[in-house]
């Protein structure tokens, strides 16, 4: 499904996407303020369509795959981050630790250092472990399955090289990481560093296509290791 400001592949019988993906930015950064969620009535007929009523009591967060802060320049794109189609259970040490550190790094990244980042993320397994323990699956109304771990795959290019697969290098930085979806993780998203290719390995994805195989499948094997600051501890709103 191709929304206005990402894309994403939605799983009918887990009711989460099984990766959504996005480019970032400095155009879209902003101010604008966090909505509603909401079902997304733009699924194919039949399809179950989550309310957000599905999580409550469920133990776990609505976790945002593309991130409200990565779409804040305006109102329209800051409600669409909001639809349940753009959503997985997700640990609340992972949606408000580790993980909400990395989404404030890679904007970090953006606005700091003229960077444009090529972003994909989506849920793996089934069974995680939230606030009321481990569970395959929450929901009221609609049963929605809880992954084991959560993954996101980077590429980092600067601006003024993006959108050119052909200007990417050897020297182009990617960054990809797994994490387990429960109550273990940390504010230090870096320890979760693994190469690209562990990700393909774990979804049957294979990533960044449209770069050239002799430029990139070198890059898929190397895990990142560019030093990280210490991580500070962030006020974060659950859910997000």
């Amino acid at each position: 499904m191709d929304k206005s400001h990402y894309s994403l592949s939605y799983n009918n019988s887990k009711a989460t996407p099984n990766w959504v993906s996005w480019c970032l930015t400095s155009k879209d950064l902003g101010t604008a303020s966090r909505k509603p969620f909401h079902p997304d009535e733009s699924l194919p007929r039949g399809f179950t369509q989550v309310t957000p009523i599905d999580y409550t009591g469920g133990g776990f967060d609505r976790g945002h795959m593309c991130p409200h802060s990565d779409r804040a320049a305006d109102d329209e794109m800051s409600n669409e981050t909001f639809l349940m189609s753009n959503m997985i259970p997700q640990s609340s040490r992972v949606n408000q630790k580790a993980w909400h550190q990395l989404e404030t790094y890679c904007r970090n990244l953006v606005e700091h250092e003229g960077k444009t980042l090529y972003i994909i993320d989506g849920p793996a397994g089934v069974g995680g472990t939230g606030k009321n323990g481990l569970k395959e699956e929450i929901g009221r109304a609609h049963k929605v399955t809880v992954p084991a771990k959560c993954w996101k795959v980077i590429m980092v290019l600067d601006a003024a090289k993006a959108g050119d697969p052909k200007k990417v290098d050897a020297g182009t930085r990617l960054i990809a990481v797994i994490m387990p979806n429960d109550m273990t993780v940390g504010e230090d998203w870096a320890g979760f560093r693994v190469p690209v290719k562990a990700v393909e390995e774990l979804t049957g994805h294979k990533f960044l296509s449209n770069v050239p195989p002799a430029i990139i499948d070198p890059l898929k094997q190397r895990a990142d290791t560019e030093r990280i600051p210490r991580a500070k501890h962030i006020r974060h709103s659950a859910g997000e």
